[in-house]
């Protein structure tokens, strides 16, 4: 896309970074941008003309602080100490280009990644960021990586399934409980799916979309065996 066209379906947004209160802009993809082309049963929406994912992590360039936008501003007191003595006194600043590429998003969702897990993030948040890292890696049809990032989205989106309280990120516990054994199955653990599938099935109340989905995630599975 070249930057004519780029400037067509985003905008510069100026923020203030909640470590340094240093001014940048990040860019804000437009809503009527991007087109879905389809979606993927883990929730995962493929676009064309733009990726809103790529441009979903924001970096403050002046202290490294870099987190999902939705994350961005949630920081702690607390935390800001953690981000400048061990992200900060490390930090070198990054060119991101404004057209981002696939490499570019996965550079910055590792970038939020070592901050979530430098200040103790919520085990949903740190979660998140895997899961948006294997979707990137299924962009790039690596199918070893997507696996080992979904593996361990998994693991965190387990505690915080116990843990937090719901929603979580705009999902209840049914979509939520769905999600589970959807990762179960992609990570082949099919056993632990058909398990989480079944509650979603059965849950009194569980909205009939997710109950679907649920439906066809088993069919998945025992057409498999």
């Amino acid at each position: 896309m070249s930057e004519t066209d780029l400037k067509i379906h985003i905008y510069d947004k100026e923020i203030i970074c909640p470590i340094c209160n240093s001014k940048f802009n990040v860019k804000i993809v437009k809503v009527n941008s991007p087109r879905i082309t389809s979606k993927d049963s883990d929730f995962f929406i493929r676009y064309r003309v733009i990726n809103p994912y790529f441009y979903d992590v924001w970096v403050c360039n002046s202290c490294g602080y870099s987190a999902i936008k939705a994350d961005f501003p949630k920081i702690k007191s607390h935390q800001k100490d953690i981000i400048l003595n061990e992200i900060t006194r490390k930090w070198r600043p990054h060119n991101f280009p404004e057209n981002l590429t696939v490499p570019d998003a996965i550079n910055r969702y590792k970038l939020a990644l070592v901050n979530s897990m430098a200040i103790n993030a919520t085990n949903s948040s740190i979660a998140m960021i895997f899961l948006k890292l294997g979707w990137m890696f299924r962009l790039n049809e690596d199918i070893e990586k997507e696996n080992l990032f979904l593996n361990q989205s998994l693991q965190y989106f387990l505690k915080s399934f116990s843990l937090e309280n719901f929603p979580i990120y705009g999902m209840q516990r049914d979509s939520f409980s769905y999600l589970i054994g959807d990762l179960y199955r992609r990570t082949n653990k099919s056993e632990e799916a058909l398990r989480w599938y079944s509650t979603v099935i059965t849950t009194v109340g569980a909205s009939v979309k997710v109950k679907e989905l649920a439906r066809t995630g088993k069919d998945i599975i025992n057409k498999k065996y």
